[in-house]
């Protein structure tokens, strides 16, 4: 896996970009967690309908962690680790400086047909309401946007990473969340991890041998957009 070398953090101020992940970086779950632990407690929540559920141990930031899948999201206000693997798909960070809450979400295409997550209308609304509840306030928000990577070569007719990325820019403007560091496009898939605490976020990209699984998440979601575009235009991803 290879560094985004010119990417640093600088906090949430204007001109921040995300800090690159230790060349070190790994994640283990872990089978088991102590009874009684922070992890176990964790483990032990029932989770909200779309919210990530996967904790485990992160060895190297030696912290408790939750995996984001596609689909899913994630809001706290506890120093733990949030974390997810993007190709194509978008993954927005959100954090309240005053209210010290932030979350992440992870979907697959822009617009599609019912309540899921896997669409960024309503991944994001999700992400956005919980935020809410949290303390959090629409005006406060300020968010770090990843992914859209076109990490499935030939596609250049239906390149779902450039629409998912125009998505979300155009969908947190009309918000007047501010975006104050992305790292998008490009043909590379990431690796984020977001501290909702802290708001501090760092990403490193992927060695394109490392991604078969996210290519073939990638091939379903191009199958999804051209099923949902030629169906009497219920969706129009163009």
């Amino acid at each position: 896996m290879t560094f985004t070398s010119a990417i640093r953090d600088t906090g949430w101020g204007a001109l921040s970009r995300p800090a690159p992940l230790p060349d070190s970086f790994v994640a283990t779950p872990l089978s088991t967690a102590a009874p009684g632990s922070r992890l176990a407690k964790l483990r032990a929540q029932s989770p909200k309908p779309g919210q990530a559920s996967f904790f485990f141990y992160d060895t190297h930031f030696k912290s408790e962690a939750v995996k984001v899948l596609p689909g899913e999201y994630y809001v706290d206000n506890q120093d733990l680790l949030i974390l997810t693997t993007l190709g194509s798909c978008i993954a927005a960070c959100l954090w309240d400086r005053n209210a010290r809450v932030g979350g992440m979400n992870h979907f697959m295409l822009p617009e599609g047909v019912g309540d899921s997550g896997r669409y960024g209308s309503y991944a994001m609304e999700l992400l956005i309401n919980e935020m809410l509840k949290r303390g959090a306030s629409r005006s406060g928000m300020e968010a770090k946007v990843f992914g859209g990577g076109q990490v499935v070569s030939g596609m250049t007719t239906m390149n779902v990473g450039e629409r998912n990325t125009s998505f979300v820019l155009d969908y947190l403007k009309t918000e007047r969340i501010p975006v104050v560091s992305k790292d998008v496009l490009d043909i590379y898939p990431r690796k984020v991890c977001f501290l909702p605490a802290s708001g501090k976020a760092m990403v490193k990209r992927l060695a394109a041998a490392s991604t078969d699984a996210l290519v073939a998440q990638d091939r379903v979601a191009v199958e999804r957009a051209i099923k949902s575009s030629s169906c009497g235009g219920s969706v129009d991803l163009f």
